[in-house]
């Protein structure tokens, strides 16, 4: 941050926007009180804690790009769940789906498969390339099933898994995982009952750093590498030219498969980043957006790697292997996401999506060029994020680095209580299909205001 910025005088901005926070918001104080006396931390989950105001902000209900609170504030929003909304809250389509699956037709979940699963399945492998899909509830468990068929196929001699710096892939153990001053895997700090330590399972090295990627793969120790086309939950990471190409080689030849997390990059288009930039993953893993914010995750296989497993009589895949859920693959969540996938995320939605974040992108550089905020802005489709230093990072470590948390909350709780809703714990912007070119405006004329006060002193 600019030596310039006085510290102090950033934390009494803060202070009063909490302050305004706590005065226009009574009703979500109110029942933030009364949740911790029967929530754990106050919140019906942890992270839910982290919004910049000093309380959640309680819902009252959501439709599109905005979202009402219980004291009635309608805010722009987009944040979109952290991803889980990108379809926009509520599309009628899916809301439809779930209401025939639910009343018309019931069943919400049973021991058998629907039409919706094939169909599902069908659009998945058109979109990115993929033949063969299971799901799963969440991304976190796509990861971790999709994790098991890899170490499985690949046998004992392959125990490891290889991450970046400063990845994020759910709550996978062999992911909460990072290096010491000494270049030591460790769990990462504040990690809650890790099983084991995580140098026993898990390498960890630098996006962008092929030279580190061939040394870790070198051993033929590691069963497989598990990365998102461009890290998303640490500000946003862009691959470098040739860097996501020379990983798939470095893959292949040191026999270690590849799965491509593309819980979030799914902004970049109808097959994420495998399918707009021509990736060729072992696997893919998603979640959050396929059902427009009904549970639900999925993770498909290469022919190669679809055959190997099938062809595997060592483990037990149908029973009791540690891969599957009593409630994975249910009716509801199928019905959701067919109708999310053939309907609302269609080609035609995901290129209007992207030109929105695009105006959305130019206008947030013209607000830091005027006020002579040396920030950046990096986008990946309908994605976008803004950053603290004058160039985007280009290694997790780098962006971790970057991170201001008096910064963020002061510009978090300055923009929601303008009625503009960033996601909570970093400074990612998502354009749904229903996010409109005015909707943009009002995010960036509040940006310009509070970016203008944090640099000038002005209102």
């Amino acid at each position: 941050m600019p030596a310039t910025l006085d510290r102090a005088r950033l934390s009494d901005l803060l202070a009063r926007e909490r302050a305004e926070f706590a005065r226009t918001h009574p009703r979500s104080l109110e029942l933030a009180a009364r949740a911790r006396e029967s929530l754990l931390h106050g919140v019906p989950m942890p992270w839910m804690a982290k919004w910049a105001g000093g309380a959640p902000v309680f819902l009252e209900r959501a439709r599109g790009s905005r979202v009402v609170d219980v004291d009635g504030h309608e805010y722009v929003d987009v944040a979109l769940g952290d991803t889980g909304s990108m379809p926009g809250h509520s599309p009628q389509p899916t809301v439809d789906a779930i209401i025939r699956r639910v009343s018309d037709l019931g069943g919400i979940t049973t021991m058998m498969p629907s039409e919706d699963a094939v169909a599902v399945g069908e659009q998945l492998a058109r979109r990115f390339g993929l033949p063969a899909w299971q799901f799963a509830l969440s991304a976190t468990d796509a990861n971790r099933f999709a994790l098991r068929m890899c170490r499985q196929v690949q046998g004992p001699a392959r125990s490891k898994v290889m991450i970046f710096l400063h990845a994020y892939h759910g709550t996978v153990d062999e992911t909460v995982a990072t290096l010491d001053a000494g270049g030591r895997v460790v769990a990462r700090a504040g990690n809650v009952g890790a099983p084991v330590d995580p140098a026993l399972t898990t390498k960890v090295v630098a996006f962008n750093d092929l030279d580190a990627v061939r040394a870790a793969l070198a051993p033929e120790d590691v069963a497989c590498v598990l990365a998102e086309p461009a890290m998303t939950n640490v500000g946003m990471v862009l691959p470098e030219p040739g860097f996501l190409k020379g990983l798939e080689e470095a893959c292949a030849q040191t026999g270690t498969l590849l799965i491509y997390d593309e819980t979030h990059t799914m902004s970049m288009g109808p097959g994420g980043c495998v399918r707009a930039w021509g990736l060729s993953p072992d696997a893919v893993t998603l979640g959050k957006a396929l059902g427009a914010g009904v549970p639900i995750g999925a993770y498909g296989l290469s022919a190669e790697l679809r055959d190997r497993v099938l062809a595997d009589d060592q483990g037990d895949y149908l029973d009791w292997g540690g891969v599957g859920g009593t409630l994975a693959g249910n009716a509801l969540s199928l019905a959701a996401a067919r109708a999310t996938l053939e309907q609302v995320l269609t080609e035609d939605a995901h290129r209007s999506m992207t030109m929105t974040c695009e105006r959305y992108v130019a206008g947030v550089r013209e607000v830091f060029e005027r006020h002579g905020a040396p920030w950046h802005i990096v986008s990946l489709g309908a994605r976008a994020e803004f950053g603290f230093t004058p160039r985007p990072a280009r290694t997790g470590a780098e962006a971790h680095d970057a991170i201001d948390p008096l910064l963020d909350d002061l510009v978090h709780a300055a923009l929601l209580n303008r009625g503009v809703m960033l996601t909570p714990f970093h400074n990612m912007a998502l354009m749904g299909p229903t996010t409109t070119i005015a909707d943009v405006e009002r995010v960036v004329e509040v940006l310009d205001a509070v970016v203008g006060e944090i640099f000038g002193g002005g209102a």
